[in-house]
């Protein structure tokens, strides 16, 4: 099933994304100074979470629930994010080699 809202638009307010990743909303605004979430603000300056940001959220809990600090935190969501760029980077080259071998025709000496 499809999100018609999208997973990057943001909707929460800071209590219900609190909620919602399980952290407390003081937390929440440490992790925003820290630059481990960057949650969309309103004219007013106040924070909206989006569900991709929720998810964020719940792996930084996740990790410092596990005893990491949060530049151990930081380094890993650089590292998953460096990963998922790569891989991402490796699957547009495979269609690329993919389409071209259609266009390569093998020539044999006979």
């Amino acid at each position: 099933m499809i999100d018609p809202r999208g997973r990057d638009r943001a909707v929460y307010v800071i209590s219900v994304a609190a909620e919602l990743a399980g952290i407390h909303p003081q937390t929440l605004r440490i992790y925003d100074r820290r630059g481990l979430v960057q949650p969309a603000r309103t004219g007013g300056g106040s924070r909206r979470y989006s569900d991709a940001d929720i998810d964020r959220l719940r792996r930084v809990h996740e990790l410092t629930s596990e005893g990491m600090n949060l530049d151990g935190v930081e380094r890993v969501l650089a590292l998953e994010a460096e990963v998922a760029r790569l891989k991402a980077q490796v699957a547009n080259l495979a269609r690329e080699l993919e389409s071209k071998r259609a266009d390569i025709v093998l020539y044999r000496r006979s």
